[in-house]
């Protein structure tokens, strides 16, 4: 673990998790995330893009397939997963500020195929893997109107501080990215406090976000309604 972080966040943490679904708010929110992930992108102007990063990985012998068990409802032995890869835009190594490698490979990979990999694991542990580290993030609801998030960077077991990374060059994307997040939902959530305020729908680049509501109405189906959700 290279370096750990926690934003206070006053707002809920369906807000928090439902801002990470959805990239619908990349392009004019994070300039630097979206310069160097296709997956800030529309899925139609990204196609193609995605396509030739899945190619190039394979011939370097790197197959991680998508997993989508999002779905389920509470239940014995029922976790929601989901794993997807997108690929980075041309000439990006990492997220850096000069887009090049920050410390050694991680795993046992050949070299940089130019990818990343998105893991959910449960509505509130989410993760990021470049090839040469990997972002943790957890969000912790405090209250109904307060939620950390924590973000902790990874690099190779055997990676010196100094020598293989600098902490800066290292955390300056997510950083830059997670400041910006909390902005984002605590206006959403200054809006939704609103006497004005009123749903809309989601667009046709939010479907992981619609996805992660209908998944929490289902959790509070199974497990009985409102009345047992910790957090409301």
């Amino acid at each position: 673990m290279a370096h750990r972080e926690t934003y206070s966040i006053n707002a809920n943490w369906k807000l928090a998790v439902e801002n990470y679904m959805e990239c619908y708010h990349c392009q004019p929110a994070h300039p630097e995330f979206s310069k160097r992930h296709v997956y800030a992108r529309p899925a139609k102007q990204a196609e193609h893009l995605e396509r030739a990063g899945r190619v190039r990985a394979e011939s370097l012998g790197i197959f991680i397939p998508d997993v989508d068990r999002y779905g389920c409802a509470a239940g014995p032995g029922c976790e929601s997963v989901s794993v997807f890869r997108s690929v980075l835009a041309d000439g990006v190594a990492s997220a850096t500020p000069d887009d090049r490698a920050i410390a050694g490979l991680m795993g046992d990979f050949p070299d940089h195929d130019g990818n990343s990999t998105y893991f959910d694991i449960g509505p509130l542990s989410d993760f990021l893997a470049y090839a040469d580290h990997g972002i943790v993030y957890r969000f912790v609801p405090r209250s109904v109107q307060h939620t950390e998030m924590e973000v902790v960077w990874l690099v190779h077991q055997d990676a010196v501080e100094g020598r293989d990374y600098d902490v800066e060059r290292l955390t300056w994307l997510w950083r830059t990215t997670s400041i910006e997040d909390k902005k984002i939902v605590e206006s959403n959530q200054a809006g939704v406090n609103s006497r004005y305020f009123e749903p809309g729908p989601y667009s046709l680049q939010e479907p992981y976000a619609r996805r992660f509501v209908d998944w929490y109405l289902m959790e509070l189906a199974a497990s009985g309604g409102p009345e047992d959700a910790a957090v409301g």
